[in-house]
């Protein structure tokens, strides 16, 4: 397991522990995984961003903090969030981020359907230059269907 997924892991159970909201010391965190503090920068950039729905805020300097937060919204609020998030263009690996995210606002068939209609397999007949707009588009009307 990559030093990233150990973080990763340990900043999750965390959070599940806080109800939702986590503050910690960026450099505590270091010291406790034995890395530099751009490894934890990293792993909040890359598994905590709002695309994944997580809110992080952070205060640097002596007793700065690192808050990170679940959002935590209603079905359709956090559809509509998805859709106004996913922009012009996304690739496969930030679309299956927002469909994941979804898990406690759309069944799981739904789900699946949505990940097919939007997957590599449908795209590798388009030219790579419009794949990530063309799967933008298929996942938000998609999600604009399922608020009908």
């Amino acid at each position: 397991m990559r030093m990233s997924d150990i973080i990763a892991r340990f900043i999750y159970d965390e959070l599940e522990g806080c109800k939702g909201t986590l503050e910690v010391s960026r450099g505590q965190l270091a010291e406790r995984f034995g890395c530099v503090p751009s490894q934890i920068n990293y792993v909040l950039s890359t598994r905590f961003s709002p695309e994944h729905g997580y809110i992080v805020e952070t205060r640097r300097g002596g007793g700065g903090y690192i808050r990170i937060t679940r959002v935590r919204l209603a079905p359709q609020a956090l559809i509509m969030h998805a859709i106004n998030a996913i922009g012009d263009e996304i690739d496969a690996r930030t679309a299956q981020a927002f469909l994941q995210n979804l898990t406690s606002a759309l069944k799981p068939e739904i789900l699946r359907v949505i990940s097919a209609a939007a997957g590599d397999p449908v795209m590798r007949t388009l030219a790579p230059e419009v794949r990530g707009v063309m799967r933008a588009s298929i996942l938000k009307q998609c999600l604009l269907v399922t608020l009908s």
